[in-house]
């Protein structure tokens, strides 16, 4: 039997548990996301490049989807353009190491979390209560 205690059991606090695609080359950042959300009781998938994201994305689509502006040699970007065509109804926060988003970038996601961020703002990002 796989799952966590709460996927067992419900979640006692009565939030809805999300699907939640974390797509950043850096591992040591997909596992802190990982952890840190699923010790919040939601399902947390990882994706290392932007072709890996596409086949978890065809797979199912999640309800969050924590998107670097750089997934390594491969431009998060492209990604969040197919997304859009896609027509999904996953939310989008954008992960940037770069301290200017521009006005226009920040219109096409749900949130921007600049890293490094407090895992309080990841957690509010995934429940959609981060402030824009």
């Amino acid at each position: 039997m796989r799952g966590t205690v709460r996927d067992l059991m419900g979640d006692p606090g009565g939030r809805h548990v999300k699907d939640v695609l974390v797509v950043d080359d850096e591992r040591s950042l997909r596992l802190l996301c990982r952890v840190n959300l699923e010790l919040d009781g939601h399902r947390v998938r990882e994706a290392a490049t932007v072709a890996e994201a596409r086949r978890e994305i065809e797979r199912a689509a999640p309800d969050v989807i924590l998107l670097d502006v750089h997934v390594g040699a491969d431009d998060g970007l492209e990604l969040l353009d197919e997304i859009a065509s896609l027509e999904l109804s996953t939310r989008v926060v954008l992960l940037s190491g770069t301290s200017e988003v521009g006005p226009e970038l920040r219109a096409r996601v749900d949130s921007v979390l600049g890293k490094p961020f407090e895992l309080t703002k990841l957690t509010a990002a995934v429940t959609g209560t981060l402030v824009r």
